[in-house]
């Protein structure tokens, strides 16, 4: 009822206004192939502004591959492609990645040059290694401008997975004035224009008015609104969906045909980011892991395919064997209860009441029934919660993000130590010797013995896949499914008559 309420409040706005700057772009032209393709993403305006700063919402990931592409960039399906560099090659076993780049652009005009890359780029590596001290970066040496237009990756031991994480949006290269296409923003209204670069001149101001259809108007919106305005015919496409606005779509009366659900793999889950002796008692962070029924999880986002975990990773990717379960994994519900609530009854006779856990969620109608069952599930064993807005300081906060590149490395890397995540010094001490190890094989073991720390701490509470969902109408084509959730917008045009 209340979703419903708030959607029949958005509608009469985005009638309103849901054409704003599109004359000016179309002519009056009422035919279909000649018109922009209109992208509506779920975020805000901010997205825009400071992309780097607002990663990983989906906003800042769109409006960076349309406007400031990496060396590499992926497709819908998941394969690289060139972008910034229009081919490379790996030799020295893996330890030299030499990129070719090809005739590009700055908005000012100037032209791209392998140093201002190579400089841009190792100062991103360092600040991305930081954060992923472990993953496939780790090993870079130098970026070295060999020419003009070639620069050269030297590694200190061969890494997989370099090019995919080349091809993430945080290593974009830009200026800033921006960067170097494939489009160039402009602002019209509440709306982006993006104009497409010519590559061989970087010129985005041609003799003669683009048609039309070459162009994209893209905003950053609030769920329901881009809902309403895909749903009054407005907008070709909505990206950016999560399981935070799933319940939005059903009042709305959205074709069910028209949702398509990315089949990505990644991180659905609550991160113990609280310490002090509540949190830090091994007991309870199982206790809460163990009380969570997620059998629930799919009446309340029901989206054909999608399973929910209790595993740290989905499947055993470059683990070298299957992910480790939980110990009480083969406990039926009731007795894993039982265990949990004489945990928590044993802490509290030694420690005296327990104040509320603080679980940090996003806004949104899905997050508010994840919290509800979240809250049922914790107080039938005596723990009582209490909900807090994401940027808060909190006991436990929600990651919901799809993995970079396909490695357990990832995907322990990202609740681990230097996330701050509450997390095991031995595991990390693991992830480390794993970046030094000598041969393919000890590296995998010594993953493999942080992946079964990792779970046994209960650092992370698994629930699910990440949930990627996008609203496209049957006039778009070349729209497809993509494992990394990854829609790039000159790949999308309206379709004929």
């Amino acid at each position: 009822m209340i979703i419903a309420a708030v959607l029949a409040r958005i509608c009469r706005r985005v009638i309103l206004t849901a054409g704003a700057g599109l004359p000016l772009l179309t002519g009056g032209c009422s035919d279909e192939r000649r018109d922009p393709v209109i992208v509506s993403v779920v975020g805000d305006r901010n997205d825009f502004a400071k992309p780097l700063i607002a990663l990983p919402d989906p906003g800042a990931k769109l409006f960076l591959e349309a406007t400031a592409q990496g060396l590499v960039a992926f497709d819908a399906r998941g394969d690289i492609l060139p972008a910034l560099a229009q081919r490379w090659i790996v030799e020295d076993d893996g330890r030299s990645y030499i990129f070719r780049l090809r005739r590009a652009f700055w908005a000012n005009g100037a032209r791209v040059t392998a140093p201002d890359v190579a400089r841009m780029l190792m100062a991103r590596i360092e600040s991305l290694r930081r954060l992923d001290p472990d993953g496939p970066l780790d090993a870079v040496q130098a970026v070295v401008p060999m020419t003009g237009e070639v620069i050269e990756i030297r590694m200190a031991a061969p890494r997989p997975y370099v090019l995919q994480m080349l091809a993430q949006p945080q290593m974009a290269i830009l200026s800033r004035e921006g960067g170097t296409g494939p489009y160039r923003r402009s602002g019209r209204g509440n709306a982006l224009i993006l104009t497409p670069i010519d590559r061989s001149s970087g010129d985005d101001a041609a003799d003669e008015p683009l048609p039309p259809w070459q162009l994209r108007v893209l905003r950053a919106e609030r769920a329901a609104m881009a809902i309403i305005r895909f749903r009054q015919g407005d907008a070709d496409l909505v990206l950016g969906g999560r399981f935070t606005d799933l319940p939005l779509l059903v009042p709305a009366g959205v074709d069910r045909n028209a949702v398509r659900v990315d089949p990505v793999r990644g991180l659905l889950g609550l991160a113990v980011t609280g310490s002090g002796t509540l949190l830090d008692d091994p007991a309870i962070r199982a206790a809460i892991n163990m009380s969570i029924d997620r059998s629930r999880l799919p009446e309340i986002f029901p989206l054909g395919g999608w399973a929910t975990s209790e595993r740290i990773m989905p499947e055993a990717l470059d683990l070298g064997r299957a992910p480790t379960d939980p110990a009480w994994a083969a406990m039926p519900l009731d007795q894993r209860r039982q265990q949990a609530s004489a945990s928590i009854t044993r802490w509290r006779a030694d420690n005296g009441d327990i104040r509320p856990l603080r679980i940090a969620l996003p806004k949104g109608p899905g997050a508010t029934l994840l919290f509800g069952m979240v809250r049922q599930d914790l107080a039938a064993v005596g723990m009582p919660v209490a909900r807090v807005a994401i940027d808060e300081d909190a006991d436990l906060r929600l990651v919901d993000e799809v993995a970079a590149y396909d490695s357990a490395l990832w995907f322990l890397g990202r609740i681990g130590c230097a996330r701050k995540v509450h997390c095991d010094d031995a595991a990390d001490a693991q992830l480390q010797a794993a970046s030094l190890a000598s041969t393919a094989a000890e590296r995998a073991a010594r993953v493999a013995e942080a992946e079964a720390l990792m779970m046994a701490h209960n650092g992370y509470i698994p629930l699910g896949a990440p949930v990627r969902w996008s609203l496209a109408s049957k006039r778009l084509t070349g729209f497809s499914l993509s494992p990394r959730a990854r829609h790039p917008l000159n790949h999308l045009f309206r379709a004929t008559n």
